[in-house]
């Protein structure tokens, strides 16, 4: 099965900076895969959690996750997502070369040689289609100590900023929904926020410009949070709010649970 491979390009790197962090740069793959491709496709995401593991200690990269698809994707669009996580822009455009990932895989399986290796990772390859990947910077994200862990929910929220006017979308958001998102956390409401802006330049056409992460441990948190409503808010909070909201446009929202993450 041949893939697909459609690259979203975005905007240009601003200087703004929030709660004192380390620069995080991550890829998200969006992946199908076809009924009779699963099971090739299960032992591939168990062999790359070994593989990346392997990467991980060789400083490659800080980190990988294993999303499944709940709901907000049209039926056959997909049904996964990858996050690979690094800490340098030119690692994470360079990517892991198929040579590196027998390498890795050499060390996480050394009962296999390296033709198993790659016939491994030949086989495994062919059983998805890689719709989509975008490259991503992280420019914001709430004070938390939250844990990533299998069952997690996370809400994946593709935004697009007004055109020429990106200061004042993401200004919104890290003054007037962070500040939102850090008192639900406070309140064992949810469980953590970033946002993210694209790495590359984009043009025009492009379908969205910033991603925010919406993580919580459990549904019981997550339908919590759906029925909050914050009613201490005053006027001029809500002003800010509903100025904030017409400053991007909210494309597409992906609910996902994790089933495997490597850190």
């Amino acid at each position: 099965m041949k893939k697909f491979l459609m690259i979203i390009v975005f905007v240009p790197i601003f200087n703004f900076t929030l709660l004192a962090q380390q620069n995080k740069y991550l890829v998200f793959e969006f992946i199908k895969v076809e009924s009779s491709e699963m099971y090739d496709f299960i032992a591939y995401k168990d062999f790359m959690e070994k593989v990346y593991q392997s990467a991980i200690s060789d400083k490659r990269i800080s980190g990988w996750d294993f999303w499944v698809i709940q709901s907000g994707a049209e039926p056959g669009e997909f049904q996964y997502i990858t996050v690979t996580y690094y800490d340098d822009p030119v690692k994470m455009m360079d990517g892991i070369a198929n040579e590196d990932l027998v390498k890795y895989g050499r060390i996480g399986f050394p009962h296999m040689n390296e033709n198993q290796i790659k016939e491994m990772i030949k086989k495994s390859q062919s059983a998805f289609d890689l719709t989509q990947r975008t490259y991503m910077k992280q420019i914001a994200n709430s004070n938390d100590d939250f844990k990533y862990k299998n069952g997690v929910l996370a809400s994946f929220d593709l935004m697009k900023a007004v055109e020429n006017n990106f200061q004042e979308y993401e200004t919104a958001e890290k003054e007037v929904f962070l500040p939102i998102h850090q008192n639900k956390i406070e309140k064992g409401l949810m469980g953590s926020w970033v946002l993210l802006r694209t790495a590359l330049p984009f043009g025009s056409e492009a379908k969205s410009t910033h991603l925010t992460m919406n993580l919580y441990k459990d549904y019981v948190q997550f339908f919590n949070a759906q029925e909050y409503e914050d009613m201490e808010s005053t006027a001029e909070e809500k002003a800010k709010i509903e100025s904030g909201l017409k400053s991007r446009d909210q494309k597409w929202v992906y609910l996902a649970r994790l089933e495997g993450a490597v850190r």
